[in-house]
């Protein structure tokens, strides 16, 4: 017994010698360079950049392979510090903020089990039994991947079964939509604050059967966007992000709530005194929450109104203006 144990000892202290001085020939060593910009970087190798990690992403750099600007984990310091870490004109290199959403509403109180899941407990497996036990095929399984997969806590399980994201934690790095089986989740400009939470391409019939909010593509939104931003493609709504100015007017017209308003609040419209009554802003109101006489001072009906700003823009003596919301201007909309 103590020679075998002398022998395996000394075996172990053999080998450990030879990985030792292997590592120490066959290491690759680090410019001073690149250790600057991995230092620099935030290390949280997330992937968005499109490298395998903060070190890809840094080795690259280093050797003149790709550019700054690619990281939208490490906030607007960080362009200059690798530029200052390659020794090039600082220059700022903005990354437009993205944040995750959940391109899906139908929580447990939306939607109805086919039957009971005792299987994995994780949303690849259940996918793979029918396609999940949701009603809704193309919707969310619930059994949080993306929690998982989250680096930066941004992503709960809420009490409906669906997961909640926080966008002050949230940095839009995509982790969470490469894990969902279901291609739930979509990275969107953080400036936009209305999304459609519904994915299934079915009929509306077969949609209202299967979840109470899912888009039915009744074209309402589509008709009362008044910057032609939403359209209906192979019956459902898609947004053009660059079109839309976050109005709102689509959420209310909304039968099924199938667009979310990320705002908390919206500003409302007030007409001040000096208000000619030229009926403008009523033309312009696509909630009908503005009327007057004309020629008199108009007034605002606030059950109505969205805050969308539009009629602030045809006002030509400016007698309107946005308030009870603070945090938001005419400017955010």
């Amino acid at each position: 017994m103590v020679k075998a144990l002398i022998s395996l000892g000394s075996l172990g202290f053999v080998l450990s010698t030879i990985l030792s001085i292997a590592y120490a020939k066959l290491a690759i060593k680090v410019s001073l360079k690149e250790k600057q910009i991995l230092d620099a970087l935030p290390g949280a190798n997330c992937g968005a950049c499109g490298f395998p990690g903060c070190e890809g992403y840094g080795s690259a750099l280093a050797k003149g392979e790709t550019e700054i600007g690619l990281c939208p984990v490490g906030g607007p310091d960080l362009s200059t510090k690798l530029s200052e870490a390659l020794g090039v004109e600082a220059k700022f290199f903005e990354v437009e903020p993205k944040v995750a959403v959940i391109r899906c509403g139908g929580g447990i109180n939306n939607t109805e089990e086919k039957f009971n899941y005792v299987g994995l407990k994780n949303c690849v497996g259940a996918r793979l039994v029918a396609g999940g036990s949701k009603s809704c095929l193309y919707g969310c399984i619930g059994l949080g991947d993306c929690v998982l997969v989250c680096k930066f806590d941004a992503i709960k399980m809420g009490d409906d079964g669906l997961p909640t994201i926080d966008d002050k934690k949230c940095t839009g790095c995509g982790l969470c939509s490469d894990a969902c089986p279901q291609n739930l989740i979509e990275l969107l400009p953080k400036a936009e604050k209305v999304y459609v939470s519904c994915s299934s391409p079915e009929s509306a019939k077969r949609t209202k059967l299967n979840c109470k909010i899912g888009c039915i593509g009744c074209k309402l939104c589509e008709r009362n966007c008044p910057y032609n931003a939403i359209k209906i493609e192979n019956g459902m709504a898609r947004i053009n992000f660059e079109l839309c100015e976050n109005c709102g007017v689509c959420v209310k017209k909304c039968p099924t709530g199938a667009i979310v308003d990320k705002l908390k609040s919206r500003p409302k419209a007030m007409i001040g005194i000096n208000c000619t009554g030229c009926g403008k802003c009523n033309e312009v109101c696509p909630m009908n929450a503005i009327s007057g006489e004309s020629g008199k001072q108009h007034h605002v009906d606030f059950n109505k109104c969205v805050g969308c700003a539009l009629c602030t823009k045809v006002c030509e003596p400016e007698a309107i203006t946005m308030a009870f919301s603070l945090g938001y201007s005419v400017a955010n909309l």
